[in-house]
């Protein structure tokens, strides 16, 4: 019994000396860790802005800040060193971007990617020096484009990052965010849910038409301005009231395709208004028909296409209905500010577009439907193709 007291003593007396120990070498040892630690991280932040003195974290949760920053380090002598997560081809984009207190780019690298092609490796040495007019004119990379265009926004965010923590302001909404407050503010009772209008009618000085999802009246965009017309048609602009009127006196009736057998057989959809105009939905052989390669494998789509055209063959409007390009690629076919440029085109024109930066097949599918658009509308203006 005796010797177990003993034991049990010894065993506690070695564990409080071994404690202590431990206490003195963690008090020892912890600022030299954190010491190499912090060296470690200056390391790392040095690479995008190498004259840096000194860094120190910034708490970030109060400030407003764009969605991809994930972490801000200040520089000693005002600059600030931002870390963004984004996603180009895939998700888990990381890109550290250092701005200088002069608002210009130190440097930007990538720290981790799901990319494919390998320019997310290199892309960031064109934003060295770069002020955020610089940055705007780089150009993206063709045949990257989603994964150069993440990475260029990306050092905008930084950017702006900086501005923001510098004590100014930036607007952080995107175009879309911008066009609906637009919409929003001139129409307050459609409730923020507003629908671009396809147009089949020749109306004069009227740049787009939006209609209230839940019913409550319309705005017309005459350059940068928005006025509204509310559920009843009134309004107090002259042009706008004329523009209105010929809207909603259009009658559309559908054409029956099966009547032209396989004259027609890249034509999905045909109409026709009263005043004689045309809306036809046409077959583009696209790269969902024409490619294919192991990255972006074909869809097997056609892109669909609608215009709207006069009798004598000018565009009214341009829709993409319905696409399957590659992602980030291809499918900017079904951005406005591409398919919008076909607006106002004739037969002789209709080509002198700019293409989709790396999209060769899907810009030529796309032309191929409109071409199929014209040759539909000499065959139901009673002529041949």
């Amino acid at each position: 019994m005796k010797k177990s007291v003993q034991s049990t003593i010894v065993l506690v007396t070695i564990c409080a000396v071994m404690a202590i120990l431990l206490a003195l070498t963690n008090s020892v040892a912890a600022p030299i860790i954190k010491q190499n630690q912090d060296a470690a991280a200056n390391e790392a932040l040095l690479v995008v802005m190498p004259d840096g003195e000194g860094f120190e974290k910034v708490d970030i949760s109060s400030y407003e800040l764009p969605a991809t920053v994930t972490e801000v380090y200040k520089e000693a002598k005002g600059g600030y060193v931002v870390t963004l997560t984004t996603a180009g081809y895939g998700s888990g984009f990381v890109i550290m971007c250092g701005v200088a207190a002069d608002g210009t780019v130190t440097g930007a690298v990538c720290l981790a990617s799901t990319e494919t092609l390998g320019y997310e490796k290199t892309y960031g040495e064109s934003f060295a020096g770069k002020d955020a007019a610089g940055v705007e004119a780089i150009d993206t990379i063709s045949g990257a484009t989603k994964t150069t265009s993440a990475y260029k926004n990306a050092v905008k965010d930084a950017l702006n990052t900086a501005i923001i923590l510098g004590g100014g302001s930036v607007d952080l909404r995107d175009e879309a965010q911008i066009l609906n407050d637009n919409l929003s503010a001139a129409l307050p009772a459609g409730e923020g849910k507003f629908t671009k209008l396809f147009i089949a009618e020749v109306i004069e000085g009227i740049d787009a038409v939006y209609t209230a999802d839940n019913g409550k009246g319309y705005v017309f965009v005459i350059g940068e301005e928005f006025i509204p017309v509310d559920e009843n048609g009134s309004t107090d602009n002259a042009t706008v009231k004329t523009a209105y009127d010929i809207l909603v006196a259009s009658v559309v009736e559908d054409i029956d395709l099966t009547a032209y057998g396989d004259a027609l057989k890249y034509i999905t959809a045909a109409k026709k208004t009263a005043s004689g105009n045309y809306i036809l939905e046409a077959k583009g052989n696209g790269y969902g028909i024409m490619g294919g390669d192991d990255y972006h494998p074909a869809s097997g789509e056609y892109i669909i296409v609608r215009v709207s055209m006069t009798p004598d063959g000018k565009i009214i409007d341009t829709f993409t209905v319905s696409q399957a390009e590659s992602e980030g690629i291809g499918d900017a076919c079904a951005d406005e500010k591409f398919y919008g440029q076909f607006d106002g085109k004739t037969e002789s024109d209709y080509k002198d577009i700019d293409a989709i930066g790396g999209a060769t097949l899907t810009t030529n599918g796309y032309l191929k439907a409109i071409e199929r658009a014209f040759d539909a509308l000499k065959i139901l203006e009673g002529g041949s193709n």
